[in-house]
């Protein structure tokens, strides 16, 4: 005599449509206006990203959290004014924002993209020591060897040089999670959130850059600007002094 499987219960699949539902209209039917500090955008902000995030995409400019939060940072502070800035993997909302700011020299680079005045290894970067005031490098770190990169960096900066650097970073993490042998995008897409990154950074971020000889300062998304702006609560903007 065959035994009758039990039911399988629907709580989990209620429990699931309901959330999914409050997720659907959070994604698709927010209203909540935002501001975007990089063009001025007001309004409905986008969702955005894998898994998709909420009023993260600015539809004025394409702005991201990582953009608006370091847009409003330098509203606040003249990093680049009067200063030879090198910008790695520019993009043209921030490339805009740091020309504002009155450089006295400002130059772009990367080493696939075409529309830029350098191209340049940031693992081994084809430039003079002690070439700049300033460097600019915003989600690179996580695509290369970053101990390489910052080592690199540090040597172009003049002393008393400045470094912005952003990453994706899991502050509940004490250390970096990386793996050489995850090659395949399908992989690397599962393991560190996009197919053409290796690793995700832990608060051990800050030990690798001070290893490379910089002194840090941090701002931090917090309201009312994560809301007022759609910015990523507790996202950081790592200023790295090189020292004098």
């Amino acid at each position: 005599m065959l035994a009758l499987k039990a039911p399988r219960p629907l709580k989990p699949y209620a429990r699931a449509l309901r959330f999914g539902w409050k997720s659907f209209v959070r994604l698709f039917g927010a209203r909540h206006p935002r501001s975007c500090t990089v063009c001025g955008h007001h309004g409905r902000f986008f969702s955005y990203g894998y898994p998709l995030v909420a009023d993260v995409l600015c539809p004025g400019c394409l702005s991201l959290e990582r953009h608006r939060l370091l847009a409003l940072y330098l509203s606040e502070n003249k990093v680049f004014a009067g200063k030879d800035v090198l910008h790695f993997a520019p993009e043209e909302g921030m490339t805009r924002i740091v020309k504002q700011q009155g450089p006295s020299k400002y130059t772009t680079c990367d080493l696939f993209a075409s529309n830029v005045d350098l191209k340049i290894n940031i693992e081994q970067i084809a430039l003079p020591d002690e070439s700049f005031d300033r460097v600019l490098c915003l989600h690179v770190l996580e695509h290369v060897d970053d101990r390489k990169a910052m080592a690199e960096i540090h040597r172009i900066l003049k002393p008393g040089g400045v470094a912005i650097v952003m990453v994706p970073i899991e502050e509940g993490w004490d250390t970096t999670y990386e793996n050489p042998a995850i090659t395949a995008p399908a992989e690397r897409l599962y393991h560190f959130g996009q197919e053409d990154h290796v690793r995700y950074f832990g608060r051990d971020l800050r030990d690798r850059l001070k290893a490379a000889g910089f002194s840090l300062n941090e701002y931090t998304a917090h309201e009312p600007y994560v809301l007022n702006h759609g910015l990523k609560r507790g996202e950081k903007v790592f200023v790295c002094t090189k020292s004098g």
